[in-house]
């Protein structure tokens, strides 16, 4: 069957060319690893014993949009992010209908490939599934979680449910295309009083995903399960916890947030004037509660 066509470019304005052009203090890089080629972007502290973070981005975004953490002063720490499977540069998981484990060993194969045997994990909505994966199976690589914005995933949810959910965002997929989506469904991932720029930011970064990787993503939040898999780490007391939710995040509402906060025994950090993408709309808040979230890590908290 012959791909279907969609229309690819979503206008950009000034303000988000000059965004772009920042980016290019963070070049796109890709490696081979034993799972395919994944594409990425860095930004390495200069200190030899800077914590390395890892960020794993949601559904609908990519590496680039970690610009703001990439910028920050003060965190002390080597960031790396993916784009996901399917994503960017990535090659996609071979499975049709992957579940978490597929994108937990597409993970391990990277952080393999760049010698990194102990990292911080920061997962954004959909990154939060792959993030409390990976620190389920491999605490002992793990030095600790931040998980903002998670989605929860649906594997725990009745059948009807779960199937529901995964053919809707199929549907929309199907109908609107990346570019469609952006231009559409891009402003229910910032609160209703955002800025231009983030509002721009967050279109530009979901315009950019690919068809195919979307699909099968969809398909790992469908089968996806934080909460237990949180709950293995936790068990494993391997490395601090933190969750972060915007107050007005409206795809995965402080409620829902709360209860997987309440898994790994930590306060929810809400931050006011914030949706789902806290992490581009309020940076510096954001920002803060890495630090201090990096500070527990070096303190040696558990």
């Amino acid at each position: 069957m012959q791909a279907k066509a969609y229309s690819s470019e979503v206008p950009e304005v000034p303000d988000v060319v000059a965004l772009r052009a920042r980016l290019t203090a963070f070049p796109y890089r890709t490696v081979t690893t034993r799972a395919g080629t994944v594409g990425y972007r860095c930004a390495k502290a200069q200190a030899p014993d800077a914590v390395p973070v890892v960020m794993l981005h949601g559904i609908g975004s990519g590496a680039a949009s970690w610009l703001a953490q990439f910028e920050a002063a003060g965190l002390g720490a080597s960031l790396y992010a993916w784009d996901a499977p399917g994503y960017g540069q990535t090659s996609n998981v071979a499975v049709a209908e992957p579940d978490a484990d597929a994108y937990a060993d597409a993970l391990e194969a990277w952080l393999d490939a760049l010698g990194l045997a102990r990292v911080a994990l920061a997962g954004h909505s959909l990154g939060a599934i792959v993030a409390s994966k990976f620190a389920a199976r491999a605490p002992h690589r793990v030095l600790g979680l931040f998980l903002c914005s998670p989605a929860g995933g649906y594997g725990k949810a009745d059948p009807a449910v779960r199937v529901a959910k995964r053919d809707g965002r199929l549907a929309m997929l199907h109908k609107l295309g990346p570019a469609g989506m952006a231009r559409e469904r891009s402003d229910n991932l910032v609160a209703p009083g955002a800025a231009d720029l983030p509002r721009a930011w967050v279109k530009w970064n979901m315009s950019r995903v690919q068809p195919e990787g979307y699909a099968k993503a969809t398909h790992l939040l469908s089968n996806g399960d934080v909460a237990g898999d949180l709950a293995r780490y936790v068990a494993a007391n391997a490395g601090p916890v933190a969750v972060a939710v915007g107050a007005q995040d409206a795809v995965t509402p402080p409620a829902s947030c709360q209860a997987i906060a309440d898994v790994a025994g930590v306060t929810l950090q809400r931050i006011e004037g914030a949706g789902h993408a806290a992490y581009i709309e309020t940076p510096d808040v954001l920002n803060a509660a890495l630090a201090a979230w990096l500070g527990r890590i070096a303190a040696g908290e558990r």
